[in-house]
């Protein structure tokens, strides 16, 4: 067994009158205002797609189609070089932070890959995605930066992003004001002007500070800002690389449309702000909305759906494959590289063999980024299926006999849409990591790319499908949590979901008329209001329904005593010293085969130590000690953990803080709560001397 310092004396005494309770769930005020910002956005994209669809009412798909393909093959081809200089500038986000930080021997190739695959990850996830932290501190730390470089990273990258929108904003509000869709003819000019000259001057400030503000003190670590020269560089890159953005859309314009490329910036840029406003992924709907309004007196809406599928198709569905089949390479090598490490290690005798365990040689965790990425192919699977209409309105030659292929026909654009809606419930619970909801999401595109190809749909729709099913497949480990449904008890509320569930399931496949998508039946004026109705609230509950069937269930805390002592003592790398942290409670793994204890600490709650276990369930132990720091409305913390599972506590998102002694010991905390770890840091390196003065105290 391991020896380990407990906890400091000061830090034991904090909040000691009134500890949370760990054994019940955070509720009140703060539970909701945790949801707050998902229900603002939800609000704010169904908002906009009743614009969408108040705007686009009276088109017919055929004119859609026939806009798309009337764009002509060079300005399709000037699109797609935009593309690759928008991601080609976008790379120099990460390249200025690298050599900010001290980091700029790092080829430039590497910069350029987190970058793409951070930021592709950011822009079909919406806003809480918008630093790719999580994909940065994956990176970064298999290429030897430490985690307070890579906070670094993210944090410049975030200011770069903000230089070039406040520079690119603050010139639309004082030459282009009234090109801004729903404000510019109802706010003053003047005052936009003003409001325009403040985002100005507050660039010009942080320029400026450059100068007179060379660096500041954290702690014991000193940050050193950008100087005047990066500071350029900075905002430079940034408007080039909005700029570059908005010249895929702006290319695939109609020729003469009457409009110059600076009334255009204006009008993306509204569209993209109000998308993040939103915090939906890509924007979805409120940047349709928006380019639907401010463009709609100068072309067709035909001609403008074209532009923005065009749009979306080129940077964000097809760089966020090229991303997922990048990284799932990078994993690949990562892995065969530790295997072939492992072989080395168990060749060597004696002292020269390295004793630790598998996780400090490659992370064998949940991959972050796997799991976002795959939530966002199989949304956009589902939303391939349900649109499939738009794009394969008629599809070719089946396989099947003739009456089958009739049958298939006739109810097959039905089924696939309401197939659709299944894999978005999917990926509610792939976002959760859901065992449960990656067997269903497996599943489902199974299904659904067997029934593309027997219908002789296009050949690409079967192809995505089915690469979509080979990118999940192989990251079975990253999906630990139970679903809700198999791991609790059949409660009141589960029943009642299940029999909503089958009435919905019902519903929909009673209607006489199954030719047409169930969008298409709920937008039909031909069909009777109460019809439509049925269909669009089986379909909305029906979605609502399975999200909350698939949601994890709680993790369960159990009390600390003599009973869980012995049994923690029994496991592997247990610590010798454990009741002097004065644990309140532990966690086990999914196996029970791993114990973490933990104890609550003001909004923290703190795990003490490394896990207990087996490798394997101890990594599940972590991610569980997260998700009830979660449930329970606490910040996760882990006090003197050793080195074999800091790329785990990274994964979770936590900052590595070394307690500064002999030890190799690290404090693992949220990245904004980096003036804790000091603190920590300091009352432990005090008490270690106090006691290396009074060994007998």
């Amino acid at each position: 067994m391991t020896q380990r310092v407990p906890l400091p004396r000061e830090q034991q005494d904090m909040d000691r009158p009134t500890p949370p309770d760990l054994h019940c769930e955070a509720g009140g005020a703060r539970r909701w205002l945790r949801h707050l910002p998902a229900l603002l956005g939800l609000v704010l994209m169904v908002a906009a797609i009743g614009v969408v669809w108040h705007e686009v009412r009276h088109l017919h798909m055929a004119d859609i189609r026939q806009a798309m393909a009337g764009i002509p093959s060079w300005q399709m081809g000037l699109a797609v070089a935009c593309t690759l200089l928008s991601y080609f500038v976008l790379s120099f986000y990460d390249r200025l932070a690298l050599i900010q930080v001290g980091y700029g021997h790092l080829p430039f190739r590497r910069a350029a890959f987190a970058a793409f695959c951070s930021y592709v990850l950011s822009h079909n996830l919406g806003f809480s995605a918008v630093s790719g932290a999580a994909v940065r501190y994956r990176l970064y730390r298999n290429w030897g930066v430490d985690s307070f470089a890579i906070t670094q990273i993210i944090a410049f990258c975030s200011a770069t992003y903000l230089l070039g929108a406040a520079a690119l904003i603050g010139a639309v509000l004082i030459w282009e004001p009234t090109m801004l869709p729903g404000i510019g003819g109802h706010v003053p000019s003047g005052l936009l002007a003003v409001i325009g000259l403040g985002l100005w001057g507050a660039v010009a400030l942080y320029i400026g500070l450059a100068f007179r503000l060379p660096s500041v003190c954290v702690g014991q670590w000193r940050v050193n800002l950008p100087s005047p020269r990066m500071a350029l560089m900075q905002t430079f890159v940034a408007t080039a690389e909005v700029a570059a953005t908005a010249s895929i859309a702006y290319v695939l314009l109609p020729v003469g449309v009457g409009m110059d490329f600076g009334s255009f910036l204006a009008i993306y840029i509204a569209a993209y702000t109000a998308g993040l406003v939103a915090s939906v992924p890509g924007g979805l709907g409120v940047f349709d909305g928006v380019m639907l309004l401010a463009l709609g007196p100068y072309m067709q809406a035909p001609r403008i759906l074209g532009v923005i599928l065009i749009f979306r198709l080129l940077y964000y569905i097809i760089p966020l494959f090229v991303a997922g089949l990048m990284f799932a390479g990078h994993e690949l090598f990562l892995r065969g590289d530790a295997a072939l490490a492992r072989k080395n290690n168990a060749s060597l005798s004696g002292t020269a063999a390295v004793a630790r365990r598998p996780s400090q040689v490659v992370r064998e965790s949940e991959a972050t980024f796997s799991v976002a990425v795959a939530t966002g192919t199989v949304s956009l699977c589902g939303v391939l299926l349900i649109g499939l209409v738009l794009f394969d309105h008629a599809p070719g030659q089946s396989m099947l006999p003739d009456d089958l292929a009739g049958v298939l026909h006739l109810g097959g654009t039905y089924l696939l849409s309401l197939l659709g809606v299944a894999l978005i419930s999917m990926a509610i619970g792939l976002s959760q990591r859901v065992t449960l909801a990656w067997r269903g999401a497996l599943a489902l595109l199974l299904l659904a790319t067997v029934l593309t190809f027997l219908r002789g749909n296009a050949v690409f729709v079967p192809v995505v499908l089915g690469l979509s099913t080979l990118f999940i497949a192989p990251y079975r480990a990253c999906y630990y949590r139970h679903a809700r449904l198999l791991s609790e008890p059949l409660s009141t509320g589960t029943l009642l979901s299940l029999l909503l569930l089958l009435g919905c399931v019902v519903a929909l496949a009673t209607r006489d008329d199954l030719s047409a998508s169930w969008w298409q039946v709920v937008f039909s004026s031909s069909i009777s209001g109460a019809a439509r109705w049925t269909v669009a609230l089986a379909v909305l509950l029906a979605l609502v329904i399975v999200g909350r069937l698939l949601w994890p269930a709680r993790v369960a805390v159990s009390p600390w005593g003599e009973d869980a002592l012995r049994r923690y003592q029994t496991l592997p790398h247990a610590l010798a010293d454990m009741n002097s942290f004065q644990p309140e409670g532990y966690v086990m793994g999914e196996a029970g085969e791993a114990m973490i204890p933990l104890r609550a600490l003001g909004g923290f709650l703190v795990g003490l130590g490394d896990p207990a276990g087996g490798e394997t369930d101890s990594i599940s132990a972590i991610w569980r000690m997260r998700d009830l720091a979660l449930q329970q409305g606490l910040k996760p913390a882990f006090w003197c953990v050793g080195e074999p599972f800091l790329r785990i506590y990274d994964d979770i998102g936590l900052t590595i803080w070394p307690v500064g002694d002999e030890s190799g010991l690290s404090f693992c905390y949220p990245s904004a709560d980096i003036g804790l770890a000091s603190q920590h840091a300091r009352l432990y390196r005090e008490q270690c001397m106090a006691d290396r003065a009074h060994p007998s105290s």
